[in-house]
């Protein structure tokens, strides 16, 4: 089978349906869709077990791949639909990971966040799907104190104007946990009381996480932060800090010259001596607003995915962000 899909895929490209007219509009390429189609047309066998006795789990980006992966421990094998380096908000899929999607006992994504997962998971995902949002309700784009209008012509369409940056507070991410374990102890009852356990330890963690946050971002001179893309409304409120987007949801989206300008003069008015930039995106938008205002730029990571090679997780990074804001801010 994935034979023929192999030769579905090089007529695909070869008719150009891999060149998508906008980033974002037709992110699920023909390809895809085909592909999905065959894996239908020859059965959905999700009762077929890990060789292992594991429990396989498809995670659709890092962040829930992290949680998959505390929660589920060693009972669990987890698959990251979006590689290690990669932007996951455009990934397509190939027909090895919509056989995974297929063959998955538990599929944790996030709806509007990767459409091509969600289409996907619409033809194939069934019952063993669980979107995240419907145990953590999003935030609207504009929320997290940014300024009135910011970013809403930059709203991607498929998230319905809805921020999907969750686990940036690690108080929802704890709520994801247990409903994670929940899901797997559906699909796996004879170690649902385990699954349980390890949720619960991972939320004590991540309470702590969240107290050394609101203890290290308490007094700070200031309380702005210049970000290159509109990723840390969560944070932001959380931390009662004031979210200054240059470009809305989208991280490709190139700004306006009065967006520019309108950004760094709310820099200088704040006297902000840092501009984030983050991991995956270039830094080159960043770099413009500091040498208008004579800031400095810094890393502030969004954690959607990890550079490749990395032996950081999302503790380690979530660290790293609160000491870069408390330099920042001039945090004492």
């Amino acid at each position: 089978m994935h034979a023929l899909l192999t030769i579905i895929v090089m007529k695909a490209e070869s008719w150009g349906m891999r060149n998508r007219p906008t980033p974002r509009a037709l992110v699920i390429g023909a390809a895809t869709a085909l592909a999905i189609g065959t894996l239908a047309a020859c059965g959905n066998d999700s009762s077929a077990g890990n060789a292992s006795g594991k429990v396989d789990v498809v995670a659709a980006f890092y962040p829930l791949q992290f949680v998959a992966e505390k929660v589920g421990g060693d009972a669990v094998d987890v698959t990251n639909l979006a590689k290690p380096g990669a932007e996951p908000h455009d990934l397509e899929l190939n027909p090895d990971q919509v056989a995974q999607i297929t063959d998955a006992k538990v599929i944790v994504y996030l709806k509007g966040f990767q459409p091509a997962v969600d289409e996907a998971i619409e033809q194939q995902g069934g019952d063993r799907a669980f979107d995240v949002s419907s145990a953590v309700p999003l935030l609207d784009a504009t929320a997290g104190h940014e300024h009135e209008g910011e970013a809403a012509t930059e709203e991607p369409e498929s998230t319905g104007g809805k921020d999907p940056h969750i686990w940036l507070d690690p108080t929802r991410l704890a709520t994801i946990g247990d409903k994670v374990a929940e899901r797997l102890g559906q699909a796996d009852p004879d170690r649902a009381a385990d699954y349980t356990a390890r949720a619960a330890t991972l939320r004590s963690e991540l309470e702590t996480l969240d107290k050394e946050y609101a203890e290290g971002l308490k007094t700070c001179q200031r309380r702005e932060i210049v970000t290159s893309h509109s990723a840390f409304g969560y944070l932001a409120e959380r931390y009662n800090l004031e979210q200054i987007g240059i470009t809305g949801l989208t991280p490709e989206a190139e700004p306006s010259p009065q967006r520019l300008a309108e950004v760094a003069e709310e820099a200088k008015e704040h006297k902000a001596t840092t501009i984030f930039f983050e991991t995956l995106v270039s830094p080159k938008v960043a770099d413009t607003i500091a040498q208008e205002v004579g800031a400095k730029t810094a890393v502030l990571d969004p954690i959607e995915g990890l550079q490749a090679g990395s032996t950081d997780d999302y503790f380690s990074v979530m660290r790293k962000n609160l000491a870069t804001l408390q330099t920042a801010l001039g945090c004492t």
